[in-house]
C-alpha cells in the first residue's frame, strides 16, 4: 500500500489525506495541536454557544465541487454574511454601496457620487480603492480619498503594522467599492454554514480506516530535511510528505523567519439576546480593535445570552499562532527562498496558507488540496 504523510489537519491536509486514503493509500496525519480543523476550529463553550476560538471563518465558494466534497460530511443551513463598519459614529454596511452614501453624506452630496460613479463605472460595477483614487473627476477624487483615510488607512495599519503604500495591490482591492445596492458581503452562488459546525465536518472528513492521524506531534520536532531525504524520529519517510504548515519551520530558519500578523482575542459573554446589528462589525478608524464578531448570529439562534469576540491585531512571535502572511514584495522573495529549497525534495509538497505564503480562503484551501491530489494521483508532478 502506498503511503502519504501529511502535515497539519486543517482543511487543505484533512483534504488531501481523504482524497488519497479513498484510492487506497495508507495516509498518516500529525498536528501539533490537540485539536482539529486548524484555526476554523469550533467548539460549544459553557453557555452552549457555538464559538469560533481562532477568530470568524464562514463558508462560501463558487466551486460546485468543493461544495459537494464538503456536503458529504456535513449538512448545512444557509448563512448570507453581513459585515458593518463603524466609522465617525456612523455605521455603514461593507462594501460600501450606493445605499452608504446617503449614511455617510449629506443627500445633494450622495447624489453627486453616485451619479459619478455611474457615469465612470457603470452601473453594477465593483471599484477597487486604487482605481478609485486614479480618477480624475474631483467628485470621484474627494470620495476616494474619503473611503481611503476613513475606511482603509487606518484599519489597514491597525491589521497590518504598515502603511498601505507598503504592501502589495491585492490587498487594496479585496473590500472595493459597489456601484449598486448590493446587500451582503459575498456574491458566491453557495454560501451556508455547517450545521453542527467546522470541527464536526473536518472529524468526519479524517474519519476513514486508511487515515491514522496523530495529535499533539510537532513536525518541527520530529521531522527534518537532509541529502534530499526526509526522515520522521530519524527514520527516513516513504511515500510523498504534504506539508501545511510554516514552511521555515521545517528547514530550521535557515533563510530567518516569514513574518505573520497574529490575533489577540478578548470574549465576552452578555446577558441578552443580541449585541449589534451584524454579525461582524469592523472598526475601521477608531478603537484599538479592528473587529467585533458575534457568533449567535452565525447560527441564526435566538438565545437568551450572547458571546461576542474583540479582534486585536499584532506582530506575530515565534510562539503566536500564525494568521495572516505579510504580502509585501520583501517577504514574497524570502519565501522564494524557501520555496525553492523545499523543490530539493522531490517527494515533498508544500500546501495551504502557511506553506505557500500566501492568503487563502477556506474554499480555497479545499481546492487546492483537490488540485495537488489530481496532479500527484494522475502522475502530473
Amino acid at each position: 500500500m502506498e503511503k502519504i504523510f501529511v502535515v497539519g489537519a486543517g482543511f487543505s491536509g484533512a483534504t488531501i489525506a481523504r482524497l488519497f486514503a479513498e484510492i487506497g493509500y495508507d495516509v498518516t496525519v500529525i498536528d501539533r495541536r490537540t485539536t482539529i480543523g486548524g484555526n476554523a476550529y469550533d467548539c460549544l463553550d459553557k453557555n452552549g454557544i457555538m464559538i469560533q476560538p481562532y477568530g470568524p471563518h464562514i463558508f462560501h465558494t463558487e466551486e460546485k465541487r468543493v461544495f459537494e466534497f464538503l456536503s458529504r460530511f456535513t449538512e448545512w443551513y444557509e448563512y448570507k454574511h453581513s459585515v458593518l463598519a463603524s466609522v465617525k459614529g456612523k455605521t455603514v454596511s461593507l462594501p460600501i454601496s450606493l445605499s452608504s452614501l446617503y449614511t455617510l453624506f449629506p443627500k445633494t452630496k450622495a447624489q453627486r457620487i453616485e451619479n459619478a460613479l455611474k457615469n465612470a463605472f457603470g452601473e453594477g460595477a465593483t471599484v477597487p480603492i486604487l482605481e478609485l483614487k486614479n480618477q480624475s473627476d474631483p467628485v470621484l477624487k474627494d470620495f476616494a480619498e474619503f473611503v481611503y483615510k476613513n475606511f482603509y488607512y487606518t484599519y489597514t495599519r491597525k491589521q497590518w503594522g504598515l502603511k498601505p503604500e507598503e504592501l502589495s495591490d491585492e490587498v487594496m482591492t479585496r473590500v472595493p467599492v459597489c456601484v449598486s445596492d448590493k446587500a451582503g458581503y459575498f456574491n458566491d452562488e453557495y454560501q451556508f454554514m455547517p450545521k453542527n459546525g467546522f470541527t464536526e465536518t473536518v472529524t468526519n472528513i479524517l474519519k476513514h480506516p486508511n487515515i491514522k492521524l496523530k495529535l499533539k506531534t510537532d513536525a518541527e520536532k520530529h521531522l527534518y530535511f537532509e541529502d534530499g531525504k526526509i526522515y520522521f524520529d530519524g527514520k527516513e519517510l516513504e511515500g510523498k510528505v504534504i506539508y501545511t504548515g510554516r514552511v521555515e519551520e521545517i528547514f530550521g530558519y535557515k533563510f530567518g523567519a516569514l513574518p505573520y500578523r497574529t490575533l489577540k482575542f478578548k470574549f465576552k459573554t452578555y446577558n441578552r439576546p443580541s449585541y449589534q446589528n451584524a454579525a461582524v462589525v469592523n472598526y475601521t478608524a477608531n478603537k484599538k480593535f479592528t473587529r467585533v464578531t458575534e457568533f449567535t448570529k452565525f447560527t441564526c439562534e435566538k438565545q437568551a445570552k450572547t458571546v461576542i469576540v474583540r479582534e486585536y491585531a499584532k506582530k506575530c512571535k515565534k510562539a503566536d499562532v500564525p494568521y495572516y502572511p505579510i504580502p509585501t514584495e520583501k517577504n514574497k522573495e524570502l519565501y522564494v527562498k524557501y520555496f525553492d529549497e523545499a523543490k530539493k525534495y522531490k517527494d515533498l509538497y508544500l500546501l495551504g496558507r502557511l506553506a505557500e505564503y500566501k492568503h487563502i480562503d477556506m474554499d480555497e484551501a479545499v481546492l487546492c488540496a483537490m488540485q495537488l491530489f489530481d496532479k500527484l494521483s494522475e502522475g502530473e508532478i
